[in-house]
């Protein structure tokens, strides 16, 4: 079967690396020509563990290529819809530019391509792009199915060919029988449904993750307050039957913007929209929203103030595995910290770029120990591996007296929380 996947950021650049690796023919195609260029190269839109690789593989055998030509989709049987869904700081997704952009390439497509959508779209998105089509080439045969993004910063390509199940939404038994031998690559497991199912489905899974974090971190704030100890809380909670042990409890920093919180907002607008109330969706961002606080209350109760001190942030980028900084709760906090007339000195393995406009007003130091030489505190704002072999005499030996570390995630519990030369300040902790 061959394969084109429109739009080459993350999720597309993911997706084409892992179909060619497959064994599949794979066009990828995005209207941006410098997005292209890179990729020809063996070069990806941005750094994701094992990528570069699986591109540069697939176009040494030749299984993948990449253009700017709409008219070079002709040839697909299958078109991946795999647009990243931009969002903004208020984590209102622009739904109508990646409809837009598929709409654009209806009259380049097959007249019985079936063209699989995975960007991130409010349900009832498929079925809009349906009825576009049917408006624009009353006389072509293609056909629509939705299959939920299931990857994850850091760690997309396993995400992507070692799926625990694979959701997918059709129309007919025809295009399920089209589907299966793609997807039975990558999972033997896999959920078929109708299309608004599947798009429900992601909606539903994001807002009950995003749940489960606002949830605990509620817990841990009082838990900080009335002397348990969230972490213990935690384990009581996962060895609960009917909970169970990979639920996404863990005491930590609030969710930052993006996957998670726009499909809280997709549902708030799907409410709004039909007169049905969300109350327990709508109170997520409010709950998020006061937990993403923690860091700076704590590190002005530990100082005092911040004005004039010098803060040590060790990671800055969204999560660790990437070099992605936007919507990056570290990053917030550094800007937060140089509004509140604080020094910020930021060390991250991915980063490297001072002149980065994201950073300024960050002294980007070349290692930890220099990030950290005379700071009144430290805040681990990104779990990065690199970080979890830090040990409490480099923190005593760097830090200005008394040695004080914010780990919200807990990464250092277990070397720094029992160390009586550190102040250890964790989420979930008295």
């Amino acid at each position: 079967m061959k394969i084109a996947v429109v739009g080459l950021w993350h999720l597309g650049s993911v997706i084409a690396g892992c179909l060619a690796a497959a064994g599949f023919d794979v066009l990828g195609y995005d209207a941006d020509s410098s997005v292209v260029h890179g990729l020809s190269e063996g070069r990806p839109p941005l750094f994701e563990p094992g990528l570069q690789d699986a591109i540069r593989s697939g176009l040494s055998s030749g299984k993948l290529r990449f253009t700017t030509r709409a008219d070079d989709l002709r040839t697909a049987e299958l078109v991946w819809v795999a647009h990243d869904t931009p969002v903004d700081d208020e984590d209102r997704a622009d739904v109508e530019l990646v409809m837009r952009q598929v709409i654009e390439l209806f009259p380049a497509l097959d007249d019985e391509v079936l063209v699989l959508i995975s960007s991130q779209l409010p349900v009832g998105s498929t079925r809009r792009l349906e009825e576009e089509y049917r408006n624009t080439l009353p006389q072509g045969h293609a056909s629509f199915a939705y299959s939920p993004e299931n990857l994850r910063l850091g760690s997309a390509i396993e995400a992507f060919t070692k799926a625990d199940r694979i959701v997918v939404g059709v129309r007919s038994e025809v295009d399920r029988q089209r589907l299966g031998p793609v997807f039975r690559r990558f999972s033997e497991r896999i959920e078929w449904m109708g299309v608004e199912s599947a798009e429900m489905t992601k909606h539903a899974i994001n807002a009950f993750l995003a749940t489960s974090v606002a949830f605990i971190n509620e817990i841990a704030g009082l838990c900080e307050r009335v002397g348990a100890d969230a972490r213990e809380v935690e384990r009581g909670l996962k060895t609960e039957g009917r909970i169970g042990p990979r639920a996404r409890l863990k005491p930590g920093a609030a969710f930052a913007g993006g996957t998670l919180a726009r499909d809280v907002a997709f549902l708030e607008d799907i409410g709004k929209s039909t007169g049905r109330p969300t109350n327990l969706v709508s109170s997520i961002r409010i709950s998020n929203d006061s937990h993403k606080g923690w860091s700076r209350h704590r590190l002005v109760e530990a100082l005092g103030t911040v004005r004039a001190k010098r803060v040590a942030v060790l990671g800055l980028t969204y999560k660790a595995g990437t070099d992605t900084l936007r919507r990056s709760s570290a990053l917030e906090l550094c800007r937060w910290l140089l509004t509140e007339g604080a020094q910020v000195t930021a060390f991250d393995p991915a980063v490297h770029d001072g002149t980065n406009p994201a950073l300024a007003g960050i002294d980007l130091a070349p290692s930890v120990e220099s990030a950290l030489d005379g700071a009144a505190a430290a805040v681990i704002a990104t779990e990065w591996p690199e970080f979890a072999t830090l040990d409490a005499s480099l923190f005593v030996s760097r830090l200005s007296a008394p040695a004080t570390v914010l780990d919200p995630n807990g990464q250092l519990e277990k070397t720094l929380g029992s160390d009586a030369r550190v102040r250890y300040l964790t989420v979930g902790k008295p």
